[in-house]
């Protein structure tokens, strides 16, 4: 296989960008992801894909819930604060406030929606664990467009 023209070809997959969160026993966690997507519309499914071996990606396993908080456009510094570990102090995460509804996963106050899942499927193929999640609850705190990975500057693929 040509090397280069593989991750061209995946680079050309677009990916919005997330912010994941979990219950880790009485804690919560959270992380920036991209690998998010609807897969049934009744009953309505996401895939969610976590990295094997992290906080988080051990969290969902465990708790077998997860939230999706949906980034909108501009708000790369919030997407940025999530891709290393963020220390939780009450309900902040550094300066970056949630709250919990239902499965008890963070929803951050400044993402655009969310939604909430319980597990319903797990794969533990390659290097991330992917999780099938049943959309339990969900809301939205205002209209706008969701963020994209490639409004980071980055790519992903290969």
């Amino acid at each position: 296989m040509d090397e280069q023209a593989k991750k061209t070809a995946l680079r050309g997959i677009t990916y919005g960008l997330y912010v994941i969160g979990t219950k880790v026993g009485d804690d919560v966690n959270a992380f920036t992801a991209n690998w998010v997507t609807q897969t049934s519309f009744n009953p309505p499914l996401v895939v969610v894909a976590a990295k094997k071996g992290t906080t988080s990606c051990d969290g969902i396993k465990s708790s077998g819930v997860f939230s999706v908080n949906v980034l909108e456009t501009g708000q790369k510094d919030l997407a940025f604060a999530f891709f290393k570990p963020v220390s939780r102090v009450g309900n902040k995460f550094g300066d970056i406030e949630f709250y919990t509804e239902q499965t008890g996963s963070p929803i951050l106050k400044d993402a655009l929606s969310w939604f909430e899942c319980k597990v319903v499927d797990v794969n533990e193929r390659g290097d991330h664990t992917i999780f099938v999640g049943e959309v339990v609850n969900a809301g939205v705190h205002r209209q706008g467009d969701p963020m994209t990975l490639r409004e980071t500057g980055l790519n992903y693929g290969g």
